[in-house]
């Protein structure tokens, strides 16, 4: 996700491949319809109610250094030619290292 903009609609579609219904929300993260409707309309909602609905649709937010969004991207769709290389200063080994930090 590149933008705030593009979450309401990343939101449905994932509530949709869950199977999913706007009423269904009130018993997956305890809000109402009406809150959560408001949220895939493009209502800019506060973090900790993201993370509630993230968790409430078993996803999982990341957070990523810039320079390294197009490896993950990469990564994430299988098309990654890296390697894990320890001697390498700017291997994955760094970024799991900053993140454990």
């Amino acid at each position: 996700m590149k933008t705030l903009k593009q979450l309401p609609e990343l939101l449905k579609q994932r509530r949709i491949q869950l199977d999913l219904n706007q009423k269904d929300m009130l018993m997956r993260i305890g809000m109402s319809q009406q809150q959560y409707q408001r949220i895939e309309a493009g209502a800019d909602p506060r973090l900790s109610t993201l993370l509630r609905i993230l968790e409430g649709m078993d996803l999982e937010m990341m957070l990523v250094p810039r320079q390294r969004v197009q490896e993950i991207e990469a990564l994430l769709e299988g098309t990654s030619r890296l390697t894990v290389n320890e001697s390498q200063p700017d291997s994955w080994n760094d970024l799991l290292h900053d993140l454990d930090d």
